[in-house]
């Protein structure tokens, strides 16, 4: 097991790789703009800080993007009492930029997001694909008892693996 205490890991396009086994997360920052937790360990991140930056026209931000390939694979990423928020300069941008919680990187992806503060920046749908309908019937992504403006599930998406509250 990898533990990792009031660190900071920043970066643009896969920031922080999530490969293997067991790791946790608490009170770091990981800081950057597409996929930038991404990979299928087993990991968990407490009391953590995810800060979106801007990045090029065009493009969306991606918080996580989970890899697990084996239905009966362990790996998962998860967020408890976390903060998903976005720098000054993202929000700023002009034209606007999409940023999603997440996408599903392999086949039976896993993310749970749970009591954690998601900023109003993050699109209504809050997920993104990956391309097409790849891995919509076989992912599982959660949301439970997460607060502000971005944690609004009305308008999520509408995939089979999606539960919220």
């Amino acid at each position: 097991m990898a533990i990792f205490h009031n660190c900071q890991f920043d970066g643009y396009q896969d920031t922080l790789y999530v490969h293997t086994y067991r790791q946790f997360y608490r009170d770091c920052t990981i800081t950057g703009t597409i996929d930038f937790i991404f990979g299928d360990a087993s990991s968990v991140f407490q009391n953590c800080k995810m800060i979106v930056r801007k990045l090029m026209a065009n493009q969306a931000c991606m918080v996580t993007a989970q890899g697990r390939k084996d239905r009966r694979g362990v790996g998962a990423i998860v967020m408890q009492n976390c903060e998903i928020r976005a720098e000054n300069e993202f929000i700023s941008a002009q034209p606007a930029i999409n940023a999603y919680l997440g996408r599903p990187w392999k086949e039976f992806s896993r993310t749970i997001i749970m009591q954690s503060l998601i900023d109003g920046f993050i699109e209504p749908q809050g997920w993104s694909v990956w391309a097409g309908d790849f891995a919509l019937n076989t992912l599982f992504y959660a949301e439970y008892e997460n607060r502000e403006i971005g944690a609004n599930s009305n308008n999520r998406v509408n995939w089979r693996g999606y539960k919220k509250n």
